[in-house]
């Protein structure tokens, strides 16, 4: 048996929870800003890149030609090939997106409680990451200055696309102290 040093990248990409299309909101389908988009790895760990459904190379966060609608997009995933869906964030849409990072257990359902507050005063569409160990908040809104990463906590509305899994967050667990 051969054991895998502590901090390596495991040989397969993590398994992502399916896309539920029911769960995703009329408002984002309808419009034409949707990619599909697979795991690769990216040095020590796994990265979700997007595509183009109609002519299977990477799509752009910066090019509306490599968008697509999201019917094309939902038949192209369960065609296989794909890893799950994607919204892309424009300047000519009203969205912006949240991504928390590691605030849930998968298994629990218990969230951090600094992850709690931002949902419920966000009370915005929230739906679990593709792992189920995060939260992804599309709400109504543009961001002050550019978007970008700190720790935990993601956001963006333009230039980058985000994943959907259409698993809508219900009640939110707080982990206990």
């Amino acid at each position: 048996m051969t054991i895998a040093p502590k901090n390596s990248i495991p040989r397969k990409p993590p398994e992502p929870l399916s896309v539920l299309p029911d769960g995703i909101p009329n408002e984002l389908k309808a419009r034409p800003q949707w990619c599909n988009w697979k795991y690769a790895r990216a040095g020590e760990k796994w990265t979700k890149h997007p595509y183009n459904p109609r002519t299977g190379r990477k799509a752009s966060s910066t090019d509306i030609m490599t968008w697509s609608n999201f019917d094309t997009v939902f038949e192209a995933y369960e065609a296989g090939g794909y890893d799950g869906i994607g919204f892309m964030f424009s300047s000519g849409d009203p969205y912006t997106g949240v991504d928390l990072d590691g605030c849930r257990d998968p298994k629990s359902g218990e969230v951090e409680p600094w992850a709690a507050e931002i949902v419920r005063d966000l009370d915005s569409f929230t739906e679990l990451s593709p792992s189920g160990a995060g939260f992804h908040i599309l709400a109504r809104g543009e961001l002050q200055g550019r978007g970008g990463k700190r720790g935990s906590i993601e956001m963006y509305d333009m230039k980058r696309f985000f994943t959907v899994t259409g698993h809508v967050a219900g009640v939110v667990e707080v982990r206990a102290a």
